[in-house]
């Protein structure tokens, strides 16, 4: 078995793209088969090495390898950049053209928006209408005398019905009178999409293809391309696309963000990698997984014919299961130098394992540095509890902190004491010691901040209390 992933570095990689990568690497993986990576840059204009560059580094941090790509050229069927691949198609052009399956079209694009129009008025699918395809050479002369470009189109075979069974949505029918030809080579030179995509299928010998449902319609194309050439033809599967919370696809508009920008944010690999993986996927182990892991489990039949939602809280879910598996080292190198310097080292292993539980990202790990070894700013809630609190409360509880600074003295006080328990305990306690009201436990929090300090903090809640 052999799959591929095969985008276009127009841009940096979004989570619909990683998906279709990681199910195609998973699938490789539970048949012990190979995968492999192709950068589809015929799009010379936008295609970028920069956005190749980023799209590598983000699937290796993710946790995606393959065995043959633009990093591995002396591997496989190289080369693993389409634009590196020109003379290949021209081989297979000129073999269609020979073969009488390829002709040169002029029609511009007002005439083929003028016939798709008309098409449409009159119920009919909108298709080329074979303006070109019987062309003879002294007309196809004429038309190069002109000055006009042409495409190439693919002659489709009359009357033929393309079937294929799909991987996730079962047999698939399709007309060739519902096609229609179709151009395999633009007025530039350069190969449409669905050309050399196919092509470097069969000649890279990739023998599963998962894509989006959005390609489904592309599917008889590429197979009739592929048995006029007589290649070999992968089996192709096509599942739902991820939607955001409109049920539109996923885009920028409505929650999607880059690969690089969800790094950037804090989530974690293994974070994504879990969640990604279940995004149109059932798996029947609800468990942080490793790649080897989700791929032993992985099924085609557990793939959803139905879209996949795209959903934060979830992501979420799999991050706080990813940071409790996270490494002290992972969790420390969020923190800045300058955050760093605030923790005295001895203290680093201490202050990760009393704060891991209470914090998603970089910034709450930050926030929670300057609260136990900083200025802890108040939220306005818990502003207000010392307010409402006597004054009396945190004087009990200086009182009572010593040089070995532990909590249940002070609670134990301030209970005997004012005979306060509960919420009316612990609040104001919470709130003079860490500036808000919820947060890590207290006790381990308490351990790590000095006893003059917390001193200083009850002394300043006092003055906000009440008389």
């Amino acid at each position: 078995m052999k799959t591929r992933f095969a985008p276009s570095p127009t841009g940096l990689i979004h989570p619909g793209n990683a998906r279709t990568a990681l199910f195609n690497a998973l699938l490789a993986g539970q048949q012990n088969g190979h995968f492999l990576l192709r950068i589809e840059d015929s799009d010379q204009e936008r295609s970028k090495n920069e956005y190749i560059e980023a799209l590598m580094s983000d699937l290796h941090w993710l946790g995606v390898q393959w065995q043959e790509g633009p990093d591995q050229q002396d591997k496989g069927s190289g080369p693993y950049l389409q634009s590196q691949r020109t003379e290949i198609y021209s081989q297979y052009f000129d073999q269609l053209i020979t073969q009488n399956q390829a002709y040169p079209c002029f029609c511009s694009s007002e005439e083929l928006r003028t016939s798709r129009v008309a098409q449409r008025q009159a119920g009919l699918p909108p298709r080329y209408a074979g303006t070109c395809a019987h062309l003879n050479a002294e007309q196809v002369q004429r038309q190069y005398d002109a000055g006009r470009t042409p495409t190439l189109r693919f002659r489709v075979p009359a009357t033929t019905t393309f079937s294929f069974d799909d991987l996730v949505k079962g047999p698939q029918r399709f007309a060739s009178k519902d096609i229609g030809d179709f151009i395999i080579r633009k007025t530039d030179g350069m190969p449409a999409f669905f050309f050399c995509n196919a092509i470097d299928d069969a000649l890279m010998e990739v023998t599963q293809v998962l894509r989006g449902e959005d390609h489904l319609t592309n599917t008889p194309r590429q197979i009739a391309l592929l048995q006029a050439l007589n290649l070999t033809i992968p089996q192709y599967g096509h599942f739902s696309l991820i939607t955001g919370q409109d049920n539109a696809p996923l885009s920028k508009r409505n929650g999607s963000h880059s690969l690089n920008t969800l790094k950037q944010q804090g989530y974690l690999p293994q974070a994504l990698l879990n969640y990604m993986a279940r995004l149109g996927h059932q798996y029947r182990d609800n468990n942080l997984m490793s790649v080897s892991q989700l791929s032993a489990q992985f099924s085609l039949e557990h793939i959803s014919r139905s879209p996949a939602h795209y959903d934060a809280a979830q992501l979420n879910h799999w991050q706080q299961e990813a940071l409790q598996q996270a490494d002290h080292n992972t969790l420390w190198h969020w923190l800045d130098n300058d955050t760093q310097d605030l923790v005295p080292p001895n203290e680093q292993q201490d202050f990760i394992a009393a704060v891991r539980h209470n914090i998603l990202f970089p910034q709450d790990l930050i926030t929670w540095t300057q609260r136990v070894y900083g200025e802890p700013l108040l939220t306005d809630d818990a502003k207000q509890c010392l307010m409402d609190t006597p004054a009396e409360f945190f004087q009990v509880a200086s009182e009572h902190c010593h040089d070995s600074a532990e909590l249940k003295p002070i609670i134990n006080a301030l209970k005997n004491t004012l005979k306060v328990k509960g919420k009316a305990l612990f609040m104001p306690l919470r709130a003079a010691l860490t500036g808000t009201l919820s947060g890590p436990e207290l006790g381990p929090l308490l351990a790590l901040i000095k006893t003059p300090e917390i001193k200083r903090r009850l002394n300043n809640a006092q003055t906000l209390a009440q008389p």
